[in-house]
């Protein structure tokens, strides 16, 4: 298999600022010329003002699929239990149809109880949450192949999430794509237990694409800029080959994602 492409993706956390200035942001990111742009599946802020603005995941990436032209969208992540299988295949494959293709269903088993708790789901145990995602993924793959129109291509599913026991073997079984968060020692171990369920399950590990949110390398004074290139090639080195920065609102500070694109090209170019 040929080597994977370097992509650079953000996620512009829908917290703490008006519409408007979300969707600029997104604009502004496929203008730099990020591959994807994300957005998170909650309720509520998580972090600032816990009770600060916020807005829902799903409508607002059939906005984004309108609002955009080149680059991919999806959630990193959706959280399994706020909608049916079912229900949530319908409404991926009309954002892969509104978008032309571009959708990535980012999918996770959720974690943040207050999501739960304000608006009527059973949070369980984390356990148990992971054995739906794990029941529900085929679910949604069965509804795609029963819609009508079907999805435009075979939609990447995007699964969070580093759980050596149950989150990785699902990953291993089901996903596209596989995004973890940690230092690059953390992440080249979790590479290590996910090729190993690979091979547990029958699957070639290179059809996983390797993901990671980037953290800047800090300089060693506190006004020196914060390095996320070579916070980037540190993971780089160990695999991983999509790289995604969390900027929040209100005001959406783009500046990372341009080192990031630079560093993307530089590397391709080399």
């Amino acid at each position: 298999m040929s080597e994977r492409p370097i992509r650079i993706g953000v996620q512009l956390q829908p917290q703490h600022a008006e519409y408007a200035a979300i969707r600029r942001a997104a604009a502004e990111a496929e203008e730099i010329g990020v591959d994807i742009v994300f957005n998170w599946d909650h309720f509520y802020p998580l972090y600032g003002d816990p009770l600060g603005a916020h807005f829902e995941c799903w409508t607002m990436l059939g906005a984004w699929a309108e609002a955009t032209s080149r680059v991919e969208i999806g959630a990193l992540v959706t959280c399994n239990s706020y909608r049916k299988p079912q229900l949530l295949a319908d409404m991926a494959r009309t954002v892969d149809h509104i978008s032309d293709g571009r959708l990535i269903l980012g999918i996770g088993s959720g974690w943040f109880e207050k999501d739960y708790d304000e608006y009527g789901y059973e949070f369980g145990s984390a356990g148990g949450r992971l054995d739906k995602l794990a029941h529900d993924l085929p679910l949604i793959k069965s509804r795609w192949a029963k819609l009508n129109p079907p999805p435009t291509r075979d939609i990447p599913v995007l699964i969070g999430g580093g759980g050596e026991r149950k989150t990785l073997k699902i990953v291993a079984e089901h996903a596209t794509i596989w995004h973890g968060f940690g230092t690059p020692d953390t992440i080249a171990h979790k590479h290590a237990v996910l090729d190993e369920w690979c091979a547990k399950v029958g699957r070639d590990p290179a059809e996983i694409e390797r993901s990671s949110g980037v953290s800047p390398k800090p300089g060693r004074l506190p006004e020196d800029v914060k390095d996320y290139a070579a916070g980037a090639e540190d993971l780089y080195a160990v695999g991983t080959r999509l790289f995604t920065v969390g900027i929040g609102g209100p005001r959406y500070d783009l500046g990372p994602i341009r080192d990031l694109v630079a560093w993307r090209d530089s590397r391709t170019n080399d």
